[in-house]
């Protein structure tokens, strides 16, 4: 016996869905994510060695990226709210995706910063540690 919760409507069709997980479609947004991130990349290089447009392929790159992430997005909220894709499963991996991130960036951020502090000079011979003479 299913659960009324594994029953959805995609594209005005009932579909079975035997488990809890969302099992994501193909789509086109990663790739035209990779060209803005690409467009930028070449308008920033271009920009730093004086060209004379590249200040306008930073901001159609940036105009490209921004607009492509909107549009991602949306995707991703109708397929949570319209299709109802997102379980209750579904939504607990997502936050403990995010909280997993956080604590990793905490973390790689507190390893840069002790790195940073402990190459600094010793207060009593001036030299760097580690490298004595």
């Amino acid at each position: 016996m299913s659960n009324h919760k594994d029953n959805f409507l995609y594209n005005g069709k009932k579909k079975f869905n035997a488990h809890p997980f969302h099992l994501v479609d193909p789509s086109p947004w990663p790739f035209f994510i990779s060209m803005a991130l690409f467009v930028l990349t070449l308008g920033i290089v271009l920009f730093f060695h004086t060209f004379k447009h590249g200040f306008l392929i930073v901001i159609f790159g940036l105009i490209f990226l921004i607009s492509t992430m909107i549009i991602w997005w949306r995707d991703v909220i109708r397929e949570a709210t319209f299709r109802g894709q997102h379980t209750l499963k579904v939504t607990e991996g997502l936050r403990l995706g995010v909280v997993l991130f956080i604590i990793s960036e905490v973390m790689f951020f507190c390893f840069i910063l002790l790195g940073i502090f402990s190459l600094k000079p010793s207060a009593v011979n001036r030299n760097w540690r580690g490298l004595a003479t």
